[in-house]
């Protein structure tokens, strides 16, 4: 797992490194030059970097030195003179090797723009020549973040840049990957400067934090998980099958839908055996995990309790996030809410604090649904980037739910379950968009693809 990292834990980092601060800023603004390549920055091209009187305006100083030795047409724009010792060195060896220096001023046309003016270091009340600059049409590699953007929440207060790039250092900070973070960072660099620790605040979860069991030689097909799906009211019984055939597709050796409209459900998907809601209690013991919600309707929850209470292992999704339900079981517990649901079981608003609270309060595990997706246990939250803006189409939220309740039958922890089921729900999202619209038919059968 990749650590994330509050601002100001990073600072207490910075504050606290006792090594050469020269080199460590070259290495910063070698990286940043070259993030400016990739942006488009070449011989006779012309780049422009905004510079603050701080650290990021050093960076900045040293990116238009290095690509001054490139051929580039460079300028430096400066918002004040550097004030930091290791700010005032990196310009006057970009001066000595004649990088244009002028004062901040109008934006002007150029290929590049290096916002190398204060990072997060200001969130409103900025100077009218910087907001003009945050309109500019030429790609923008931020130094550590986009000017604008808080580091710590992530939000816009008033504008940002938009950035194409961000270069930052040593780890990722909360600043880009919550709120408005991923919207305007642009895909986010880590540089390597040499300055590192710190406490994380969260992870990220990578390729090895997604593990898909493998089936033993000898499985069949109770042995290899069995999931029961409650819900399938009237009118939405499509949601339950949808994620009795996500469970299905991702390994999951017998799949059930309970559902008041049995028949419909076993109508539209012939491949899952269906039972009536009412008599389900006295066959759930069969059963892995129980997943409670898919196309639950309100008036259908009372009939739902008692396959709950039966349960081991019971994934709370959709109709099933209500408070009634989730104190019905004795067993583990997986919740995967948006934020409206998850506001109906804790009375409060989805973050990171308030979902880890949640979890721990209840001994449960919670996968709060957004961009990125939040997962915990009670610890150190988990971030599951892969998804993007493809998943916003209806039913992709019971391909998900089907996804992790293979993964727990199959062997995996809860929070372990969580993880890698919006892991690997993203990649295929991701994938399944490259070829066409993401539509939730489409993905529960493409998630096949990602299933070993």
């Amino acid at each position: 797992m990749r650590p994330v990292l509050t601002a100001e834990e990073h600072r207490r980092v910075d504050k606290a490194y006792q090594g050469d601060l020269i080199e460590a800023m070259d290495k910063a603004g070698h990286a940043v030059a070259q993030a400016a390549v990739r942006a488009g920055a070449g011989y006779g091209k012309k780049v422009v970097v905004l510079a603050g009187p701080g650290n990021n305006g050093g960076d900045g100083y040293v990116a238009a030195r290095r690509l001054k030795a490139r051929g580039v047409d460079i300028e430096v724009q400066a918002l004040a003179l550097p004030k930091a010792p290791e700010a005032v060195d990196a310009a006057k060896k970009a001066q000595a090797v004649g990088v244009k220096m002028t004062e901040l001023g109008p934006p002007s046309e150029c290929d590049v723009v290096i916002d190398a003016l204060f990072g997060g270091g200001v969130r409103s009340g900025m100077p009218n020549e910087v907001v003009a600059w945050m309109g500019t049409t030429a790609p923008v590699v931020a130094v550590d973040y986009p000017t604008g953007l808080d580091p710590d929440t992530g939000r816009v207060r008033d504008a940002a840049f938009d950035a194409t790039e961000t270069v930052t250092f040593s780890t990722v900070k909360t600043g880009h990957v919550r709120g408005d973070g991923p919207d305007f960072c642009g895909v986010v660099t880590v540089a390597d400067i040499g300055i590192n620790g710190g406490r994380p605040c969260m992870h990220i979860a990578e390729e090895s934090d997604a593990p898909r069991p493998r089936r033993r030689r000898s499985a069949h097909k109770w042995s290899a998980g069995a999931v029961m799906v409650v819900g399938g009211s009237t009118g939405i019984v499509g949601a339950s099958v949808l994620a009795g055939r996500s469970a299905l597709a991702f390994g999951a050796g017998t799949v059930v839908v309970a559902s008041p409209r049995a028949e419909v459900a076993h109508q539209t998907a012939p491949q899952l055996p269906a039972l009536d809601l009412d008599s389900s209690a006295e066959r759930v013991g069969r059963f892995d995990v129980v997943i409670a919600g898919p196309g639950l309707a309100a008036e259908d929850v009372a009939a739902a309790l008692p396959v709950v209470r039966s349960a081991s292992k019971v994934l709370l999704d959709a109709g099933g996030i209500l408070p009634e339900v989730l104190d019905a079981t004795d067993g583990e517990v997986i919740a995967t809410p948006h934020q409206g649901e998850f506001k109906r079981i804790a009375g409060v608003g989805g973050g990171a604090y308030s979902t880890r609270a949640l979890a721990a309060g209840k001994g449960i595990t919670v996968l709060l649904k957004g961009s990125p997706t939040l997962v915990t246990d009670g610890g150190l939250p988990t971030l599951v980037t892969s998804g993007g803006p493809e998943l916003a189409s209806i039913g992709t939220g019971d391909i998900l739910a089907g996804m992790i309740g293979a993964l727990w039958a199959r062997g995996l922890s809860a929070h372990d379950a969580a993880v890698s089921g919006a892991y690997w729900h993203g990649v295929a999202a991701a994938d399944l968009a490259a070829k066409r619209a993401v539509t939730a038919d489409a993905l529960a059968d493409h998630i096949a693809a990602f299933t070993w």
